[in-house]
């Protein structure tokens, strides 16, 4: 019985992960798509060569991955800080109330449909464990995983890399175009499929349907580098 139950736990282990490495790839990769884009059609807008658009561009993808970086490297420890300060919380409340938290472990079982001589013997052997106790109560009281010590690093250096690499493809035909209006016109065209593959994949990953979140990311996409153009060129018109 041991070996099964070991193999689910790996099992569920790496799917809560994949679903952590996958949600940071989608937040990087959305906005490191959409804003060097919006930006870079901005400028083109304003007519400045693809020199300054490249330049402009590189230091918004810059700061913007570092910013993002960081912004998941905060909400990761937040997180992990959270789930700590309650884990305390409820080891204090197991020394001084024993009784209390032993009743919660009861009416916890008894929701699952366990009668109380199923739940009973359940909840006595987990109050001679107080370290399997508290597990029990942080993830089906409070509804907390543990968290992995290593996250917040993770997930800062996955949304910038997915900030960086989204960023790159709408600045690269600027790179290699001197003529700004010709390269977004490139810009555009390689962004907006881009963008339908990205969308197309985050419908694969995150369950939603594929073809509809590939039309609504490149829509979402298009509309705002629409917009930086239209206002860049209002302005400087």
């Amino acid at each position: 019985m041991t070996h099964p139950h070991s193999a689910h736990s790996v099992h569920v282990e790496k799917h809560f992960t994949a679903g952590d490495f996958v949600r940071d790839v989608v937040i990087g990769m959305s906005d490191g798509l959409t804003v060097p884009f919006a930006l870079a059609a901005g400028l083109s807008g304003a007519a400045a060569p693809s020199s300054i658009v490249v330049t402009a561009g590189l230091a918004e993808v810059a700061a913007g991955s570092i910013a993002m970086g960081l912004g998941g490297y905060l909400a990761a420890k937040s997180d992990s800080d959270h789930y700590w300060s309650e884990r305390k919380r409820e080891e204090k409340e197991i020394e001084e109330v024993p009784d209390t938290e032993a009743s919660e472990v009861a009416e916890i079982l008894a929701d699952f449909g366990l009668e109380p001589e199923e739940y009973w013997p359940v909840v006595n052997a987990l109050r001679k464990r107080p370290e399997a106790w508290i597990d029990f109560m942080m993830r089906f009281e409070l509804g907390l995983e543990k968290p992995d010590p290593g996250r917040a690093l993770q997930s800062a250096l996955t949304i910038a890399g997915a900030y960086i690499m989204g960023g790159i493809i709408p600045l690269f035909p600027y790179m290699v175009m001197p003529q700004a209006i010709e390269a977004l016109k490139v810009s555009v065209a390689v962004t907006l499929v881009a963008l339908l593959i990205f969308g197309f994949v985050k419908g694969l990953f995150t369950g939603t349907k594929p073809l509809a979140s590939a039309f609504q990311t490149a829509i979402i996409g298009a509309v705002a580098s629409a917009a930086a153009f239209g206002i860049a060129r209002s302005i400087n018109g």
